[in-house]
């Protein structure tokens, strides 16, 4: 028996420019890989987008680590209480359960890849103000 007999091919290639952003006050995401997105998916991918100046709320992952990998732009990254500048071409890893916020602080938009460890990955928002998703 082939492996792909028990795959849905219609959720093995999926295109950022094909699939629904989710818009927020400080940017958009747009998730293509996950437990909802493409059921029988064990891990969490897709493409955040920062505003120049914008910050999405302080949060973390109760259920899983976070990969963010700079495709343009630039960015502060709080990472519990230490501050990183990540840059096109960085990676920074978030352990699970690390509260984090990123800040793009150059004049175009941050665009970044997000990884996640778990398919049905979970975020706790610590701000009252900003939304998440």
């Amino acid at each position: 028996m082939s492996h792909s007999s028990s795959i849905d091919l219609n959720n093995i290639v999926r295109r950022v420019s094909e699939s629904d952003a989710v818009s927020l006050s400080w940017g958009r995401l747009v998730w293509l890989i996950g437990e909802k997105e493409t059921p029988g998916a064990e891990q969490t991918l897709g493409v955040v987008t920062i505003e120049p100046g914008k910050r999405n709320p302080l949060h973390f992952h109760p259920n899983c680590e976070e990969l963010l990998y700079v495709m343009e732009g630039e960015a502060d990254h709080k990472l519990g209480d230490e501050m990183f500048h990540i840059t096109t071409g960085d990676v920074i890893r978030i352990p699970q359960g690390v509260p984090h916020w990123a800040q793009a602080t150059g004049e175009t938009p941050l665009v970044a890849l997000i990884s996640f460890s778990a398919a049905d990955r979970k975020t706790e928002n610590l701000e009252d103000t900003g939304d998440i998703a």
